[in-house]
Order: C-alpha cells, then structure tokens, then sequence
C-alpha cells in the first residue's frame, strides 16, 4: 500500500549567506527517518514544473521517500539573483540544500538527485563534488561535457538554440515572484529583470572549449563521481551521449538506459512512454534504502534498437525492440571500415575527388534540435530531400541485417576554399521505397581540426586529415536497406551556418566510415523497463488548451522561411490558485546563396494571475549575423495589474565578433 504524506507548499531553506531557497517537500507521514530525492532547477515549482512533479514526487513520496523540489537562486521565489546556468552559486548553494535536507529530523541523511536536462546537469555536477549526503543519482537527458554535449554548441559549430535557449531563459527569468511568499514580489521582479545577464551573448564569447565550459564537464575527471549513476534518455532526445559515456567511464555503479523517447521522462513521453517510476525506484531503493532490488546487476547498457519506421516529423510509434549489453564497452561491438568512394560505401579504399558545396538550407528534414520541448512537428523527418542536395555515399542493399550500437566516425581528408567552413556528417537507413531515416549526425567545425580549445583559420587550398565522431545511435537496417552516409556544408536550422558558402573538396582515397558494429551469438535478457504505469496528474481547471503550428514558405527573393507557433495553453493551479498561460512564435529565415542572411527571432509571452493580481510579461529576441560579427538584441515589456502601459521596458544589443564560427 502506498504511504501517505503530507504536502508542504512552501518552506525557506536558509544559505550561509542570509538568502533563503524556497521548496516543496512532499513527506510522507509515519515513523521516519525516511530517505530523500532532491530535484534542484530554475523552472518554478509553484507553476512551471508543478504538472510534472504532480506524477513523480507524489508516487515517490507513497513510497517512502521525503521529495523536496527546490528553485535555484533567483528563480521562482527563491530569494538572490540568478547569475548563470550551472554557476558556482547553484552549485555550493546545493551542497548547501543537500546538507540542510539530511539534518532534518526526518530525514536519514541519505540523499538522491533526480532530474531532466537543467536537473539531471547539476544532479552530475553536484556528485561530482562529493558532498557526503549525495548517495545516487538519476541522470536523465543531460551532458557530461557542456561544451560537446549541450544546447549552445556541436563538434565546434553554434547551434542555432544558443540563441534560441537564451531566449527561452530570459522569458522564463524574467517571470515574476508569487506574492502570497513573497510580499516584496514586485522589488525582487524588477531587480531580476535589471540584472539579469544576457545569457546568450555571455554564451556565444565562448566559442572554444575554455574554463568557462570546463567548469562542470564531469568529463574532466571521471574518477571524481563516487555516487552510483542511473543516466536515462531517448533516441528522440538531443541528449545522446552521455549514458554512454558515464556507463564506459565512471568508476561508482553506473547504469545506461536509452529508449525512444524525445525529452521528457519516459512515463509521460510521446513515444511508447515506459515505467520511469519502477525505474527510478528500483535504483534508489538500492541505493538509499539499501534493499536488494537487482539494480546493481543490471546490464551496463539497456537499449532500445531502432529501425526503419517510415520518418516523419510528427509523433508516432517507434519500430525497434530492446536489446542489452552487459558491460560496456561491449566485446559484442567492434569497428568495420567502409570507404567513401564515387556515390557509394565500398570495403576497400576509394580514388578521385568529391566536391561538396550545397545551399545553406539544406536541413529542413532535420526537425527541432531538442524534441519534447514543443506542441508537435518536432521529429526528423524523411531525409531524402536533404539527400539530394547533399553529397551521398551508399552501400549496395544489405544481404543480412546491420547492427550499429556506438558513435560511428567519420575520417576524411580535403582540402577547402576558404578559412571558415564546416562539415556536416549523416547517417541513413534508405529503405527500398527510397524513404530516407536518419540514424545520426554531428557537426563539425573544420577550423578545430586541432582540437576544441585551440581552433584556428585554414588554409585555402592545403589539405587536411581530420576524423569526427556522429552522435550515439542503436539501429538495425534491414536486409535490402542501404546504409547512406551524407555530408554537406550546412545544416540549417539547426547549426547555425558558416560565414561564406565553402567548398570542400574530398581525397577519397583518404575518407573512411568506422561503424561500430553490433554482432551477439546469444542475446541477454534485455531488462526492458515496462510500460508506464498510473501516475497521479495535477488537475486543475483548463481556460486554454494547448495547441501549435509550423509553416515553411519560401519568398519572391529566395529566402527560405520557417515559422512556429506553440502555446502552451492557459490553466488554474488547484494547490495555489495560479492562473498561467503562456506561448512563444519562432521565425528563422536564411538565403540559400548567402549563409549570412540567418536570422533567428524569438518572443514569448506569459501571463499571471490570482484574484486582483494581474502580471504579464512580453520578451522579444533577435539574432542576424554578417561575415565578421554576430548580432543579438532582446527587449522586455512588463505589465502589472491589467495596464496597457508596461511598468518596466528594457532592451539590450550585443555585437560579438565571429572568430571562427
């Protein structure tokens, strides 16, 4: 039988420097002391995270576990301002929450993290500095390597959602305190907004791998994680390669689950959603309870195997089953070789040249960077149209099924036309009917051919060597299915092109696709984790569903332009009383002869009210570049209590030079 518990909306959680963090515990009730999950992020517990706590900390609570949900400073009602993401404020802050969580009386003093994306980044970060109450963690869809494996950049290259996660951040921290905590709410609104940093800027003046992202890459030091890691995420989600990597790398327990899902936990995905509750149980019951669950026996890797499912961008079924891999790395996986020749993927070394020069639109089949954070249309589509405009390696049809499960690479040799360029890798399932699915790809910046941190201009006209990684994949083509390896010069929108459109030109006999190829005599058990079971909901009363929309059309100029439109809809909180809605539009545009033309705009709007207290906020944000600089500008209106006339209008303008992106 479940536990019952007591729900605590609020209480202060004191620093030692006088600010105090607000959070939510949920405590179950009966003789204690009981064990704690912590969930630590900036997206309010009071309304923008309260859906989805809804269905896990209280099926977490009814078994025994005391759940606090905490808001980092500055966000929510948190007192203090907020200074970056993943700053040496959150982080000793948290070690704080962790301390103050295991001196309560009814806590044991032994605390997990959970968390997606912000929280599963600082769950990592937090063991990584071992504070003595942190006893396991559950890492879901977050990175080792900030600079690699998050939103801002890729193999070198900018991803447009540098700008496009800025944006998000200052919608979402520039939304006002909730009075009924915080009676000098409207001070404490309008210093957050003063100060608040221009993230996206500050992000972007840190084009290489330097101490700003070295500062909380566990990657670093892989030794320093002594608490077991549970690390989740699906093939939908953006966030491939870090179960992985934590499974082969750190030396505390670590288990790697990836299954198809886009960027949520599994239990409420879109697709195929899984039991994310038994999962997490099982590990924290292990862990922090001390129970023999079986989860320290678990393969090293638990993996949903995709195949060809007929691609499209909306939601839908994936085809694949689960397979495992007991240790990993796994004897099961080995490297094959294949050679980039004319058109095709040969077993033995190629000759000639193949030159690449596409339009800066290829992309468009690409889908959002980071499903699961929009209404729909959000997947990769069918490749094929970017095939076309792409210069294509095939194999013959497949006799027998290929296995691939690892990060394949791509090693080739070139030469380039000018000094700023990047490479684009693909990597396909093209079914018979020619539909074309992608199963990986990455970015690379050519000018770091030396290495993140030191990238510099090349050369026109010297040849070059350089092999790059595609991002972690699982997938099973069918026999009479050809495996396709595309490159291109551009992938829009979601990297944010080159300066100048480049030429690259290949020495093929020089360029090789390194496969890590899966063959098992005997599979294991595959520990698949099941379907998702009931899960309490937060209710409420609904004034405005959620809806959204996506347009592309092209100009009379030839400007390519994608506009979206998701709202989230308007709701009630039943706990609280919040009413919220909120929506944001995107607009990117691009000439495909002229990769400076890239343009990215961004505005979102959110509302607040209870009773009398009526707040509403308009955030605008813009990004166009030319050859030498980019340019960003953001603006903020903010309205209280119904006017038409905002109380506070700001806007900021930075120009950031290009360098070598």
């Amino acid at each position: 039988m479940p536990v019952p518990f007591t729900l605590i909306e609020n209480t202060w959680i004191p620093m030692a420097d006088g600010r105090r963090l607000a959070a939510r515990i949920w405590l179950p009730e009966g003789e204690g002391p009981f064990p704690a999950i912590l969930e630590y992020l900036p997206y309010r517990k009071r309304d923008g995270t309260a859906p989805r706590d809804e269905t896990t900390h209280t099926v977490f609570a009814g078994e025994g576990y005391a759940c606090i949900r905490v808001d980092i400073a500055g966000s929510g009602d948190s007192e203090g301002l907020f200074d970056d993401e993943y700053s040496e404020q959150e982080l000793s802050d948290g070690e704080a929450v962790l301390a103050w969580i295991a001196a309560q009386p009814w806590s044991s003093g032994k605390v997990g993290m959970i968390g997606i994306s912000w929280g599963g980044f600082n769950g990592l970060q937090l063991a990584y500095r071992r504070p003595p109450e942190l006893q396991a963690v559950v890492s879901v869809a977050s990175t080792a390597d900030r600079y690699a494996d998050d939103i801002h950049y890729m193999g070198g290259c900018l991803l447009s959602d540098n700008a496009n996660w800025g944006s998000q951040m200052f919608a979402y921290m520039t939304r006002p305190l909730d009075p009924e905590l915080r009676p000098d709410w409207r001070d404490a609104w309008l210093e957050r907004i003063e100060k608040l940093p221009f993230m996206s800027a500050d992000w972007l003046r840190h084009p290489s791998r330097d101490d700003f992202w070295k500062h909380g890459s566990v990657c670093e030091d892989w030794s320093a994680i002594t608490a077991p890691v549970l690390a989740i995420t699906g093939w939908a989600d953006a966030y491939l390669n870090t179960p992985a990597m934590l499974a082969a790398n750190l030396t505390a327990p670590t288990k790697a689950l990836m299954g198809p899902w886009e960027h949520r936990y599994a239990h409420i995905s879109k697709l195929d959603p899984a039991d994310f509750h038994g999962e997490v149980l099982r590990w924290f019951d292990q862990w922090l309870k001390g129970e023999e669950t079986g989860a320290e026996a678990l393969p090293d890797y638990r993996v949903y195997m995709q195949e060809h499912f007929g691609p499209t961008k909306e939601n839908k079924p994936r085809k694949g089953r689960w397979v495992a891999e007991q240790n990993w790395p796994s004897p099961n996986v080995s490297e094959r070789v294949v050679y980039l020749s004319t058109g095709s993927l040969t077993d033995t070394a190629g000759s000639g040249e193949c030159r690449i020069s596409n339009p800066a639109t290829v992309g468009q089949a690409g889908g959002y960077f980071c499903p699961g954070m929009r209404f729909d249309n959000e997947l990769s589509g069918d490749q094929a149209e970017d095939d076309a405009l792409s210069a294509c390696f095939d194999t013959a049809p497949l006799e027998d099924e290929l296995q691939i499960l690892g990060r394949p690479r791509v090693s080739i040799a070139f030469t380039v036309d000018r000094p700023v360029a990047q490479i684009v890798g693909r990597l396909c399932d093209v079914a018979p009917d020619g539909s074309s699915q992608r199963i990986s790809y990455r970015p690379f910046n050519l000018t770091h051919l030396n290495g993140h941190d030191a990238p510099a201009p090349l050369v026109p006209g010297q040849r070059y060597e350089v092999e790059f990684p595609l991002n972690e994949c699982a997938h099973a083509l069918r026999p009479g299915h050809v495996l396709r390896l595309a490159l291109s010069t551009s992938y829009w929108p979601i990297v944010w092109p080159a300066p100048e459109a480049a030429e690259i030109t290949l020495d093929l006999k020089d360029c090789a696709l390194i496969l890590p190829e899966r063959k098992v005599s005997e599979e294991i058990p595959p520990e698949a984790p099941g379907p998702a079971q009931p899960y309490p909901t937060l209710g409420g009363r609904q004034l405005r569903a959620p809806s959204g929309t996506s347009e592309t059309k092209v100009l009379p100029d030839g400007t390519l332009v994608l506009d979206t439109f998701d709202d989230y809809g308007e709701a009630v909180n039943p706990h609280n009383g919040m009413q919220v809605g909120s929506h944001v539009t995107m607009h990117y545009a691009i000439h495909p002869d002229d990769p400076a033309t890239a343009t990215f705009k961004s505005d979102w709007r959110f509302t607040f009210a209870r009773g009398d207290w009526q707040v509403a906020i308009d955030t605008e944000n813009r990004m166009t570049c030319d050859a030498q600089n980019f340019y960003l500008w953001r603006r903020i209106h903010a309205y209280e209590g119904g006017a038409s006339e905002p109380v506070l209008v700001k806007e900021w303008s930075e120009t950031v030079p290009r360098g070598c992106l």
